[in-house]
């Protein structure tokens, strides 16, 4: 694994190397979360299936709102289906950037995020500040 050394003291500060241990538990936890994301993401897309069928199947006597009723479904499944992808994504991205040695450290900036940040979104790649500026613009 890649520990990044800073050239000063604060920089060091900055950028606090995390030790191997504190790596591979980080890695894990996040591994832990990308299979029960991808696990989550099969039985949706599996019961999107059996609706699908149920709603092919069954339209026999279907007016304009039933029709209706049946598109919001599959629209409303569709949207689901996107956002646990957007979160594979983004906790791959996470393992990816502990791979890298930079897992913590703003893309933006480069300035640590914080560890309570991290604790509650952990695949956070923006500090909060830049999080702010992301969400006005």
């Amino acid at each position: 694994m890649k520990q990044t050394t800073p050239a000063t003291a604060a920089e060091a500060a900055d950028h606090p190397v995390r030790t191997d241990s504190e790596q591979a538990e980080l890695r894990a936890a996040l591994k832990e979360r990308l299979d029960e994301l991808v696990e989550e993401q099969q039985r949706f897309v599996d019961s999107i299936a059996v609706a699908q069928r149920e709603r092919l199947s069954d339209t026999a006597g279907d007016d304009q709102i039933d029709s209706g009723s049946k598109t919001v479904e599959h629209e409303h499944e569709v949207t689901v289906a996107n956002a646990i992808s957007e979160r594979i994504r983004q906790v791959s991205h996470a393992l990816d950037r502990v791979d890298a040695g930079d897992y913590g450290i703003c893309e933006r900036c480069g300035k640590p995020i914080p560890a309570a940040r991290l604790a509650a979104f952990p695949s956070a790649t923006l500090c909060v500040s830049c999080k702010q500026l992301e969400e006005r613009r």
